[in-house]
């Protein structure tokens, strides 16, 4: 499983060649796929990249950090000439975060001012001149150029819970207002230009994201599409005259286009996707041709790693295939439940049917969710023999706002009595109470460890990723561009820190005694190293047996595919070994 490769959409160019990334050399560069299915390398720089066509021009603009560190340095590949890369923004000390590219001009976040905020900065490529768009401080999430180039509609994370804000930017006259309640708690995603209108999905006011329209004359935001009980995402074509619809619904995907008269939608088509999975719009956007004839997407479920799509006219066309189909033979799609805790809440989970031992793979986040998304691991523990079972506890997206904010500040152990639930619940698909164990990544891997510590008799083993092993010391350590969008969630060390300490798997330490498997990157900038060494330390000290796995080139989470190869088998030897 973990040998698959993958392919993902980056950009359409104005002659219909695909910008994809693609993993087969160990960690995803930049390939172009021509309309011919003629594929070139563009990049081979050893380390993740992204990237965007420039719009006018053979060139396109790439994005990577150094080892795993989340200080993303931009650079232009010309086409035409040779392979080599030109430097466009470097310093690496600071994040350049690649937002929005126009003829001649890239729109980009840093944080080079001061180390914390990021400020929003507009570069003219052809002169080297930049023009300082936004300074005013906070984190800078999105970025998009209107088509006329006059404005700039912006997202920027909020400080409360679960939330972000939109600005809209007056190039010309040098302004920058706020376009949403910054008050009101609410979730916008990422805007998108609809002519003279922007397209935002939100769930402010409401329990899940309907398809919002703002009226810059106006000033007014409108409902275009109706949430409906489920969240709602829309990308309208170039042109205006179609929109791409995505719902997701207990963590599956539907694509509808419409075609769009103004703020009229008319002749939905809904289109056909392989099977349940997700179009991984969150990481890898679909994508409308510029003459809006085509929408390019990407396309992962539990039995197939992501490939790249091309909808046209009414069909749908896979146009890579990363993998033999012989390689994913005997994988399964999970099935979905609901299983019912104590205070009367259902936790939505997935379930990976194996053997009688049993594994709970637990998401990061917290303000995420598990999806019928492409999982190697979970994939590689059902083949093992283990049934996996996926739980979206409370705090999980996806469900409604109610479900999102249940794991706020006090009430984080509440998540955490989730876990017991489902192990309760084992039973009844036929699991083995006493071969129980947890597996998870990022806050994942806080609730692997506050299992260990506050169910210890529950949990025959853990893995943890990358996890978090005190939120006091997580939150004084982690990166101070992070800290303020942390606490929003955990609590702050001035107000909460008596809690926080409370909710710690380490303050528990002295109850753990189910062996555990640690996987961390040295370059962190998220849950710094710190984390894993003091639990495992505090373990070993108490003669509970725990292993430790650091990789020097990796950050937050294994993007190496050596590394990967390296960790990801032992961890299930690991597992296999103590759910015997």
């Amino acid at each position: 499983m973990f040998e698959l490769r993958s392919s993902t959409l980056l950009d359409v160019d104005e002659a219909g060649r695909l910008l994809i990334g693609n993993d087969e050399s160990g960690s995803v560069q930049l390939h172009e796929l021509a309309p011919d299915g003629r594929r070139s390398v563009l990049t081979d720089l050893g380390e993740p990249c992204r990237g965007r066509y420039l719009p006018g021009q053979r060139t396109v603009v790439v994005s990577a950090d150094d080892g795993g560190s989340e200080r993303a340095q931009l650079w232009l590949r010309h086409l035409d000439s040779g392979p080599g890369l030109e430097p466009l923004v470097n310093d690496p000390a600071y994040i350049h975060t690649l937002l929005d590219v126009a003829a001649d001009r890239v729109l980009y976040a840093t944080n080079r001012r001061n180390g914390v905020d990021f400020d929003l900065v507009l570069r003219t490529v052809s002169t080297g001149v930049e023009r300082v768009i936004w300074d005013g401080g906070g984190w800078i999430s999105a970025g998009v150029l209107s088509p006329d180039g006059r404005y700039i509609a912006i997202q920027r994370e909020s400080l409360l819970a679960a939330s972000t804000e939109l600005m809209l930017a007056d190039v010309e006259a040098g302004e920058v207002v706020p376009i949403t309640d910054v008050e009101q708690a609410g979730d916008w995603r990422t805007p998108r230009w609809l002519g003279g209108a922007l397209l935002s999905a939100s769930d402010a006011g409401a329990e899940f994201h309907s398809v919002r329209r703002y009226d810059i004359a106006a000033k007014s935001w409108t409902i275009l599409l109706d949430a409906d009980g489920s969240d709602r995402e829309a990308w309208p074509s170039p042109d205006g005259t179609r929109l791409a619809l995505v719902t997701t619904d207990d963590g599956a995907d539907r694509l509808a286009v419409y075609d769009l008269d103004g703020t009229t939608l008319r002749g939905r088509i809904e289109i056909a996707l392989p099977h349940a999975g997700v179009i991984s719009f969150r990481a890898n956007e679909p994508h409308w041709s510029p003459d809006s004839t085509e929408l390019g997407l990407t396309f992962a479920s539990p039995v197939q790693p992501s490939d790249v799509y091309l909808w046209t006219d009414g069909a749908i066309e896979r146009r890579t295939v990363s993998n033999a189909p012989l390689a994913t033979a005997g994988l399964i799609q999970p099935e979905s439940h609901r299983v019912p805790t104590p205070d009367g809440e259902h936790v939505p989970a997935y379930v990976y049917r194996g053997g009688a031992s049993v594994v709970l793979s637990i998401h990061g986040g917290p303000e995420a969710a598990s999806v019928r998304e492409w999982m190697p691991m979970n994939a590689a523990m059902a083949l093992a023999g283990h049934t996996v079972v996926v739980p979206n506890v409370r705090g999980s997206d996806g469900y409604g706002r109610r479900w999102l904010s249940l794991d706020d500040v006090e009430l984080r152990l509440d998540s955490v009595a989730d876990l017991a639930a489902v192990h309760a619940w084992l039973p009844s698909i036929g699991a083995d109470l006493s071969r129980a164990a947890l597996y998870g990544g990022s806050y994942g891997g806080y609730m692997v460890l506050a299992g260990l510590a506050f169910q210890p008799e529950l949990w025959a083993a853990g893995v943890e990723i990358v996890g978090i092993s005190s939120l006091v010391t997580f939150l004084e350590n982690t990166s101070a561009y992070r800290r303020a969008y942390r606490e929003r969630e955990y609590g702050t060390l001035a107000d909460d820190r008596e809690f926080l300490e409370k909710a710690s798997p380490l303050s528990r330490i002295n109850d753990v005694r189910a062996p555990l498997f640690v996987i961390h990157g040295t370059n962190d900038p998220r849950v710094p190293l710190s984390e894993a060494q003091q639990i495992v330390d505090a373990l070993r000290s108490r003669n509970v047996e725990c292993e430790l796995l650091v990789y020097p080139d990796e950050g937050h989470g294994l993007a190496k595919r050596a590394n990967r190869l390296d960790a990801y088998p032992r961890a299930i030897e690991f597992l296999t070994r103590h759910l015997r």
